[in-house]
Order: C-alpha cells, then structure tokens, then sequence
C-alpha cells in the first residue's frame, strides 16, 4: 500500500522524471489502486459472512447445550446474550474462558465418557407433531381407507428423516386423491343442481301455460255470456215493438242464429282448449313417469353408494364407520333392557411379515380368506367388520361368554385350517382373539378396552388363542 501512495504522488510531481508519457502509467497505478481496493472490500464481505454464519452457530450451539448442567446453563445463557448484541472480540474471548473452565469442571466431576456410538439422526419432534395432527385430519376425513391406515401404523416408528419424509409423500398423495374425490363429487352435485333446475322451468312451464289456459276459458265464457245476454235483451226490445207476426219472427230468427252461432264458435274453441290441455296433461304425464323412473334409479344407486360406503372394499365385511354405528346401536339397546352382546376382537397373527415378506397382495389375500371364514362360521344375525389394517371386530346378540368363546374358536380353527402357498412355499395363517361380555353401565371404548386386554394376552400367551376378559 505505501509503494501504491507513493506511486501516485509521483505521478503527480510537476517535474517527473519520465516525460515522454505520464499519463498512461498515472492511470495504470490508479487502476492496480482501485482494483486492490476492491479486493479488500470483497474479502472484508467475505469475513463478515463468515463472521455472520459463526455467531449463528455459536447461538445454535448455546441452545443446543441447554439443560446439561446449571452453571453450564447460566454461561451459555450469557454466551447468547453477548452474541446476539454483536459483543467485541475481548468480552467473546473473556466469556469463552470462562465457559471453558465450567465445561473442565464438570468433565472433572462427571463419569468417565463413555465411547460414542452414531445414531441415526431422528426426525424432528416438530415435524413429527405436524404429521401426526395432518394425519389426525386425514384420518377423519377417509378412516377407511387401508392407504390411511398404514400410514397412521407406520408414522410412530418413523426414525429417519428419508422414513418421515416418504410417509409426508404418501399423505401428499393420499391428500391428492381427496381433492380430485370432492372436485368430481361437487361436478356431480352441479350436474344434478341443473337437472333439477331445468325439472323445475319445466313444471314452471306447465303451470303457466295451465294458468294461461284457465284464464281464457274464462276471459271467453265471460265474452260469449255477455254476447247472448246483449242479444236476448235487444230481441226483447225488438220483440216490443214488433207489430207484424211476419217480422216479429224474421226478428226472433235472426236473433237466435246469431246466438247459434256464437254458441258454435265458443263450443270449438272449447273442443280446441280440450285438446290442448289433454295434449299437455299427457305430455305432463310421460314426463312425471319419466322422473319418477329417474327418482326411483337414483335412490337405488344412492342406496348402493350408501351401502358402499358402509363397506370395507377388500373384504367385503363391514368397515370402521358401520361398526362405531352398530356398536352404539347395540349398547342403547342392551342399556334398554335388550339382548346380553358379546364382542370378539380379532388380529391376524404376525400378518406384517406375510407383507413384508410375500407383499401386499398376498396380504391382500389373507384378510380376503380371513374375511370369508367369519361369514362361514357366523350366523346370519351376528355383525362383523374389519376395524383396522388386520384387526376385526365382531358383534354376537343373545349369546352368553362362554357360547361366544365356542364360537370364537370355531372360526379360530377356520382359519388355521386355511392353506396359502406364496412364490411356492407354504404359509400358516392363524388369528388370536379378544373376547368381552357387556356389562351394565358400559361404554364402546370399556368394552373395547377390555376385549383389546384380552387380545394382548392372547398374543402374549403364544398367540392363535381366544382368551375371554
């Protein structure tokens, strides 16, 4: 820097020593000048940025080591405070010593460290809270759906940011599909709006056109009774002072064909107003036959809907939502001195790794022939629904505990009788159940618990058992 000065106040000298061309090597300095100084000026940036990104992670770190130790607490809280007011370097350097000397103190005074072992990084808590309560949402709207199931199954287990991260996409996709769902149904909803709309204009229209009917028949009954009441009072004038048989009945005559006439006149506009009108009643008909038919197809194929949705759409059998119903159901009724009810819980027995091992498809095919077991051995009156991914619920009225338990085993047996061959080896299916009696004063969810304490125990007890509370 001093060579640069100066070179510079050389340049400048009235008498310089090089006078062919000053001026091009007086430029020349003051570029090398000014490029250095915008060198220093980007390196000084680039310290500042550093600077920035080291009181960010010493703010980090401060939070990050909270909660280890008191005294530690209380330098690093200082350590913060200094940070964030942008403190100089002597009182960063004095509050560094210090925090050094409690960090020796308590590595004194602690136990030997023991050898760090890596962990995977967990995801963290706030993401997994975000996920939980999207799913919560996700749940309510679709509790059904075995996609929404799985998920809510595997989100506590998610240890991974990549796990946590493929369970967000699949709810994205699960959220996707619920949009394009409601946009197809609120088509639907318009479609229907219109052709109710336009049933609507029609009646409308032939109201109308009724009304307009009625309103001329009177309009021309009121005019043909005027016409033959003004033609019987001047045929009585004239009849007064007719003096001549001979012209009294010319008179008399001419009357009564006029009235003749106009009574003709108004008889085919009658005949021509009948037709129209039955023209139109029978066009009114054909039409109400019509949405009568629609109406009468569009209940079926709501009841259908209706009844779709009360099912689970692998199995078959009822879904969670029709259970929560004829379980309330059921419990009023007993509550009202109705039948004893007995409730099995059931689970498929290590079912995770038939999907872990053969796929879901031959998952699939379990819950199917696990499904057709309970509508063979069940009486036609008794309810069953799948509940969850490989749990199923089941609803026995009048029955005792101990006909529920023989039951219970009976379809027990069912399945462990199945035979399944995946990729050519053979598979051992088998279920382990819950059994509960309703007491006096129960609710779903003491029911359910105790049939689910019972479940467990059956699990815990070798599984392929039914176990009565």
């Amino acid at each position: 820097m001093p060579c640069l000065v100066q070179a510079e106040s050389c340049g400048s000298d009235p008498e310089p020593t090089t006078r062919n061309n000053p001026l091009p090597e007086t430029i020349d300095w003051k570029e090398k000048y000014r490029d250095s100084l915008r060198e220093m000026e980007a390196e000084e940036k680039r310290w500042r940025q550093v600077e920035q990104l080291l009181r960010r992670l010493i703010g980090r770190l401060c939070a990050a080591g909270m909660g280890a130790d008191a005294q530690l607490d209380e330098e690093l809280q200082e350590l913060a405070a200094a940070n964030r007011r942008n403190a100089d370097a002597p009182e960063l350097e004095r509050l560094a010593d210090s925090l050094t000397t409690v960090v020796k103190a308590i590595d004194m005074s602690s136990a030997p460290p023991q050898p760090w072992v890596p962990s995977p990084p967990a995801p963290p808590v706030a993401a997994r809270t975000a996920l939980a309560g999207l799913l919560d949402r996700l749940k309510a709207d679709t509790p059904d759906a075995p996609a929404m199931q799985s998920l809510i199954a595997e989100a506590p287990g998610a240890a991974s940011d990549a796990a946590l991260a493929s369970i967000i996409a699949r709810a994205a996709d699960l959220i996707q599909e619920r949009g394009e769902s409601l946009a197809r149904e609120r088509l639907q909803a318009a479609a229907m709006l219109s052709e109710v709309t336009k049933r609507i204009e029609e009646m409308a229209g032939y109201l109308t056109e009724s009304n307009n009917a009625s309103r001329s028949h009177f309009d021309d009954t009121q005019s043909l009774n005027d016409t033959v009441m003004s033609q019987f009072r001047e045929l009585t004038v004239e009849v007064s002072g007719a003096r001549e048989l001979g012209l009294l009945q010319s008179v008399v005559s001419s009357r009564l064909k006029s009235v003749a006439r106009q009574v003709c006149e108004f008889r085919d506009r009658e005949e021509n107003r009948l037709m129209e009108y039955n023209g139109r009643a029978e066009k009114m008909r054909a039409r109400i036959a019509d949405l009568e038919r629609e109406a009468q197809d569009l209940h079926s194929k709501l009841d259908k809907e209706k009844h779709g949705a009360r099912r689970d759409p692998l199995t078959g059998v009822a879904n969670r939502k029709s259970f929560d119903e004829r379980f309330a159901l059921e419990i009023s009724r007993h509550a009202r001195g109705g039948e004893s009810l007995v409730m099995l819980l059931w689970d498929i027995d290590s079912f995770k790794n038939v999907n872990d091992r053969y796929g879901h498809r031959a998952g699939d095919r379990v819950l199917q022939s696990v499904a057709g077991c309970f509508s063979a051995v069940l009486r036609p009156a008794d309810f069953v629904a799948r509940i969850g991914g490989e749990e199923f619920a089941v609803l026995l009225v009048g029955l005792g505990l101990a006909e529920a338990v023989h039951i219970a085993n009976q379809v027990r047996m069912a399945v462990e009788g199945l035979r399944f061959h995946f990729r050519g080896t053979p598979v051992r299916v088998t279920v382990s159940c819950g059994v509960t009696e309703l007491h006096e004063g129960d609710t779903p969810e003491t029911v359910f618990d105790r049939a689910d304490a019972a479940l467990y125990r059956a699990k815990d007890g070798g599984k392929n058992l039914c176990v009565a509370a």
